[in-house]
């Protein structure tokens, strides 16, 4: 795949590879679970849950540090590598979840169970999407990795400043926020109980301030562990295409409601300055998000400078960093692109993409043909860049994913350099596959040439769909149905595109654009898209999908990437105010929707489809005045020969349509 852009979308290969090429790690990849399923060096764990950090400017922050401890409990007298989260889900909570895992007998029977329960293939398959992520090994990188720490490890674990126990406001991401980090290494680092090398680790929140921190040279870790991090949560998450979700306000709500649960030490000193703190900030960001969504006069809404200060500058980030996201996650495509931006070598960067959910990371690790427990890589990952093991983790990959409809997979890099940017044109002639759609039309290489003009009416059914799964994290997934891996509920209120079936087997690989005429009859409109594998039984599986408010089509070309003939491959929106475009009803109107990157498998008798909608509630929301110019009035797709509407997708093999 041939593209231009100002961020290169794959890099180098060398023609012999040094890296494994096994999802599983092969013999080192066993190694690495052996050795976790060993006994480890020391005994018991000793967990200190009164230890503070005061910060430059006053603020306590409270944390709890884990170190190796001999039979009776006591703690080891020596320095070890130390492994830190900060979280803002409050230590309180994933102390709880420890002491469950941990219990004697509750903890071994749920993490069996979790191993055990696999409802594939029945109605409560989408339970198993939720439940298999504790023998994943996501809860030892959530809570205490009391293996970690019995095998020679610190592992520290801090309230961010105003959650949790820590005093202060909370100052989400922000700059405030990202020096308390770098304080708090430099706390560690002067520890009797430190050797002087740190790593960072975390799911979600805490991936994105280590990779903040790693971005700060020295002062920052020394290798990363992130799962599910965020380089971008204006296009993300926060205003995908000019539209929120639902997901933020439930997030901010969550955490500044746990913040106000404190441990029993803030309560046996009295817990006043940290009540105080609480009551001048009871429900930090929330206001502003109230505000923003009624008025749109928050700044925040659009992709204002000040997320300039949040997102991680992955360029500056020189220390070893493993990478893991899932395709359908809140972020999206974050871990490729990031992972594609970081300038160390392959090897001291990995990447690693499931097929799952925020919610359920590291689903199904460890089952043959799996890529080791998350658990697992991250002690390898530590032990080759904070102990100097030479264990193979850094032969490993680089590039490990999981393509949809398909297997494990291992890769010098992605998208798959081989991969062509065709064009697949949209076609008012009816496919004959979705009836049930508002339209059923189809997918083809060549250009149509009559016209048409459709219309989609903005609906509700898109509630029952993957996309809602994605936005809440994946726990609608335990509904199964139209909630994972059948669209055509969804579909009642989508304009529907189909090719024919493949002949061959195809793969497609990377990011996707959908360029499309349209005509709004209000002054704003409402562009939802997915792109869905259609099995030969007729089942449609979303693939990835994109938003787009007609207000925010511009497009910044330095920061787009095209093809050699010059489609959008990807069209960078600046979703700024300033950006903004009026929408005058009855005109037409070209968008450029980007679709997440992704790499799915498509087999002989497979179909891709492509689902037009007016609305996608909750994985969009616009905002209340964007939502009143709609005026939830219907909308036209324009197909015109002289100016065909088609999505460019890169392909591997030759489909046969």
């Amino acid at each position: 795949m041939t593209t231009t852009s100002a961020h290169a979308l794959v890099q180098p290969e060398h023609v012999v590879s040094p890296f494994h090429r096994d999802p599983t790690g092969g013999a080192d990849g066993r190694a690495w679970a052996e050795l976790v399923e060993s006994a480890p060096e020391f005994p018991r764990v000793h967990i200190d849950r009164g230890a503070a950090v005061t910060m430059t400017d006053g603020a306590v922050l409270r944390a709890i540090v884990v170190l190796p401890a001999d039979a009776s409990g006591r703690s080891v007298s020596s320095r070890f590598p130390v492994v830190l989260n900060i979280t803002p889900y409050n230590s309180v909570l994933l102390d709880s979840i420890d002491a469950l895992l941990a219990a004697p007998v509750l903890g071994p029977a749920l993490r069996r169970v979790s191993r055990s329960v696999d409802l594939s293939g029945t109605p409560f398959d989408g339970i198993s999407e939720i439940t298999r992520v504790v023998a994943g090994g996501a809860a030892d990188l959530l809570t205490v990795n009391r293996h970690l720490v019995r095998s020679g490890y610190v592992q520290v674990i801090v309230d961010a400043r105003g959650t949790g126990s820590s005093s202060g406001v909370w100052d989400t991401l922000g700059p405030r926020e990202q020096l308390d980090t770098l304080e708090i290494l430099e706390w560690i680092r002067a520890s009797p109980w430190c050797d002087g090398r740190v790593g960072m680790a975390g799911i979600s929140y805490s991936a994105i301030n280590s990779l903040q921190a790693a971005a700060a040279g020295s002062a920052g870790p020394d290798a990363v562990f992130a799962v599910e991090g965020s380089e971008d949560i204006v296009r993300e998450i926060f205003a995908t295409g000019g539209a929120p979700s639902l997901f933020i306000p439930l997030w901010l709500t969550a955490v500044n409601t746990l913040k106000w649960v404190p441990a029993v030490q803030i309560l046996r000193r009295g817990g006043v300055g940290w009540l105080a703190d609480r009551v001048r900030s009871p429900a930090t960001n929330i206001s502003n998000l109230v505000n923003g969504f009624l008025t749109g006069s928050d700044p925040r809404i659009y992709d204002d400078p000040s997320f300039d200060t949040i997102d991680p500058t992955i360029e500056d980030i020189a220390v070893p960093t493993f990478l893991y996201g899932c395709w359908h996650d809140i972020f999206g495509g974050a871990a490729p692109d990031m992972y594609n931006r970081l300038t160390v070598e392959r090897g001291r960067k990995q990447l690693l993409v499931g097929d799952g959910y925020h919610g359920n990371p590291g689903i199904g690790f460890g089952e043959p043909g799996f890529p080791p427990r998350l658990d697992v890589l991250e002690r390898a990952w530590f032990d080759k860049w904070l102990r100097g093991i030479d264990n193979g983790i850094d032969r490993y990959g680089p590039v490990t994913l999981r393509q949809q409809g398909g297997g494990w997979a291992a890769h010098g890099r992605f998208p798959a350099p081989a991969a062509v940017a065709r064009r697949l044109y949209l076609s008012a002639d009816s496919s004959g596959t979705a009836s049930h759609s508002r339209h059923d039309g189809s997918l083809h290489f060549e250009a149509p040439t009559g016209t048409a003009r459709l219309t989609v009416k903005p609906g509700f059914r898109t509630v029952v769909s993957r996309d809602t799964t994605q936005v809440l994290a994946g726990v609608p997934a335990v509904l199964g149905g139209g909630f994972t891996y059948d669209n055509r509920f969804a579909e009642g209120d989508a304009l529907t595109f189909t090719t024919p079936p493949v002949v061959t087997t195809v793969v497609y690989s990377g990011p996707a654009n959908v360029h499309v005429r349209t005509v709004a009859r209000a002054r704003e409109s409402m562009w939802a898209v997915m792109l869905c594998d259609v099995a030969p039984d007729g089942t449609p599986t979303v693939l990835t999908n994109g938003a787009l408010l007609a207000s925010r089509r511009a497009i910044d070309d330095g920061e787009s990437v095209r093809t050699e003939s010059g489609d959008y491959l990807v069209a960078h929106h600046p979703l700024t105010r300033e950006s903004l475009l009026p929408v005058v009803p009855g005109e037409p109107i070209v968008l450029d929707i980007e679709l997440l990157s992704t790499e799915a498998v498509l087999h002989p008798g497979h179909r891709l489809r492509l689902d037009i909608f007016a609305a996608d509630a909750p994985r969009f929301v616009p905002i209340l005045p964007d939502r009143l110019r709609t005026r939830w009035r219907p909308q036209d797709v324009d197909l015109d020969p002289t100016d065909p509407s088609f999505i460019t997708l890169p392909l591997l093999g030759e489909p046969g349509w």
